[in-house]
């Protein structure tokens, strides 16, 4: 048996040789990247700026006695809460007891002068009048008179003198606060002005000092003059403090005092505000941290950190349009609130901002959107602080 082989009809070869080269220059076009979008958050917001500082006493006393002697008794435990008034130490009386009882007699003596100086004018009185004494003689006896009255003036002014001295000998805390250690004992010879007793400091209400930037002073300088928030000198703005130990701002205050020069050498300006201590748990000299109101309130969106690019000195999001295509948007940012993060202009309220997938975007790129809907991260109390060495602010909160 013999087989026959046949070669293909050349038509037939050419159609499947143009068949292959076609379907080879046919690439799949890739698909759309997937990305997340979500709307922006809108909230009113108000900038806080934070600050590091100090509490201080208001009232702090550097106890002196105001008179001179010997420590006789000390009336008080180191370090106790003392009341305005109370007696603290006291000095020998003995001496200035003594002064005073010399004191009231001189004046008694001066009384009695006068009393008699009196009486004599009054008879010499009688004999002018019948012409049985000299007018000199009649006016020699009213001038002892007038002698007799400051006699008894200046008696009645050491009687008072004396009596101030012997209460001085009664060393009493001049303002109700904390009070240190003694640093006299017993027996000790105290000198008038000179000899340090004790100290004490007031607690309540109590001080937080801190030092602003001149950025910010002139940031607060023309927010008062647009009408945008008060300055500190004349408002009350709320002050929030947190402690080394703590994680949010429980203790509140308001601004009371800014300095009236800023220090050349730091390019700083001096300011506190006032905080209540009933408990007394703030102690002067502990340090803390606060946030000042930095702005009036504004409208703002809030978008998530990984949402936002930067481009040299631009910060960037990506928005997703109606024709479904990616565009970048120029946007300015600020603090976080709930935490995320604050876009104060460039940004529509309903644009689809993306949210997830945007490293692989490039402008005009078409996508495949899933729609989320954006939702807080964090409470509405702490939010992520910037440092106080630049304008922009810190932190803010929602209202």
């Amino acid at each position: 048996m013999s087989i026959a082989f046949r070669w293909p009809a050349p038509a037939l070869v050419g159609a499947a040789l143009l068949s292959a080269c076609s379907g080879g220059d046919k690439k799949a076009a890739p698909p759309a990247p997937q990305v997340t979008v979500a709307v922006p958050l809108q909230r009113d917001v108000v900038d806080w700026d934070e600050y590091v500082g100090r509490f201080e006493a208001i009232q702090d006393v550097e106890l002196r006695p105001r008179v001179s002697g010997t420590i006789d008794r000390v009336l008080f435990s180191n370090g106790q809460h003392v009341r305005m008034g109370q007696p603290l130490f006291i000095i020998d009386p003995r001496p200035y007891a003594a002064a005073l009882a010399q004191a009231q007699a001189q004046s008694a003596k001066a009384n009695a002068a006068l009393i008699n100086a009196r009486s004599e004018l009054a008879r010499a009185e009688k004999l002018l009048a019948a012409q049985a004494i000299s007018k000199e003689e009649y006016e020699t006896k009213q001038a002892a008179v007038r002698s007799a009255v400051a006699d008894l003036a200046a008696g009645q002014a050491n009687v008072s003198n004396a009596r101030l001295n012997l209460g001085f000998t009664t060393v009493r805390s001049p303002i109700t606060g904390l009070i240190s250690d003694r640093r006299v004992s017993k027996g000790n010879f105290a000198t008038e002005g000179t000899t340090v007793l004790t100290r004490v400091v007031s607690t309540d209400p109590i001080w937080f000092s801190f030092e602003g930037a001149e950025s910010f002073y002139l940031k607060y300088l023309r927010q008062d003059r647009t009408g945008e928030r008060g300055s500190s000198r004349n408002t009350p703005n709320p002050v929030q403090v947190q402690l080394a130990d703590e994680s949010g701002y429980r203790w509140h205050g308001r601004m009371e005092f800014v300095d009236n020069a800023i220090d050349t050498n730091s390019g700083t300006i001096r300011a506190h505000a006032v905080i209540a201590n009933p408990t007394g748990f703030l102690t002067p000299g502990m340090f803390g941290r606060a946030r000042l109101l930095g702005s009036g309130t504004y409208h703002a969106m809030l978008v998530p950190d990984e949402a936002i690019i930067t481009d040299q000195t631009r910060k960037l999001v990506y928005v997703v349009g109606k024709d479904g295509k990616a565009a970048p948007r120029p946007v300015e940012t600020g603090p976080q609130v709930e935490g995320l993060r604050v876009i104060k202009s460039g940004l529509a309220p309903t644009e689809h901002v993306v949210i997830e997938g945007i490293t692989t975007l490039q402008p005009g790129m078409a996508v495949n959107a899933r729609l989320i809907r954006m939702q807080p991260r964090a409470a509405n109390t702490s939010p992520t602080s910037q440092p106080d060495s630049a304008p922009p602010p810190s932190e803010a909160t929602a209202n």
